[in-house]
């Protein structure tokens, strides 16, 4: 499939590898493609976040990511079925940060064994790039652009999709913006 990707696609996917790397996790998540593709410039993906204007708030975006991180991944749907069970994720977090420091639950730990150098990717990141690949086929592309994956991260549930819809960032407003689909709307 890879042959299939554009070259701004390959470099998300480096750059996904490289984030989940300095992050020290052992695998490549779906939330390293999309710090990946925040630091894209001059590609589809890009143009939209600027489009959309997120240019300048590209920070928020990662530290919404920080945060999910910090809670071990849930989105705010999964902390507040919680707290309908009376479970406080926030308090657990605080708890679980006196004991054993700040992003104990984050799933960032330095590599112990394994291959080294070598990440996998993990389900919802072959998600993403499954879904790169039917957006394109959708569209009739013969390619898979670094829109492709950014179409492909809102679609799939979990935190990407819900910090970027957070951020305006839809399929729907990616659509209008890289294709034109879908009705204008005043903002």
């Amino acid at each position: 499939m890879f042959e299939r990707f554009t070259k701004d696609a390959r470099e998300v996917v480096q750059g996904a590898v490289a984030q989940a790397e300095r992050a020290g996790a052992r695998s490549i998540g779906a939330e390293h493609l999309l710090l990946a593709l925040l630091d894209r410039e001059g590609s589809r993906a890009s143009f939209a976040f600027a489009a959309l204007g997120l240019a300048e708030r590209k920070d928020s975006l990662r530290e919404a990511l920080a945060g999910a991180r910090r809670r071990a991944g849930l989105t705010r749907a999964d902390a507040d079925a919680l707290a309908g069970l009376g479970i406080d994720v926030t308090e657990i977090v605080s708890r679980v940060e006196e004991a054993h420091g700040a992003g104990a639950l984050s799933g960032d730990r330095r590599d112990t064994g394994g291959r080294p150098g070598r990440r996998t990717f993990e389900q919802d990141a072959k998600d993403v790039l499954e879904g790169a690949l039917r957006a394109a086929v959708g569209r009739r592309d013969r390619r898979i652009g670094d829109e492709h994956l950014l179409l492909a991260l809102t679609v799939r549930p979990g935190v990407p999709a819900e910090v970027l819809a957070d951020h305006g960032v839809t399929q729907e407003s990616l659509r209008r913006v890289l294709y034109g689909e879908g009705a204008a709307q005043a903002g």
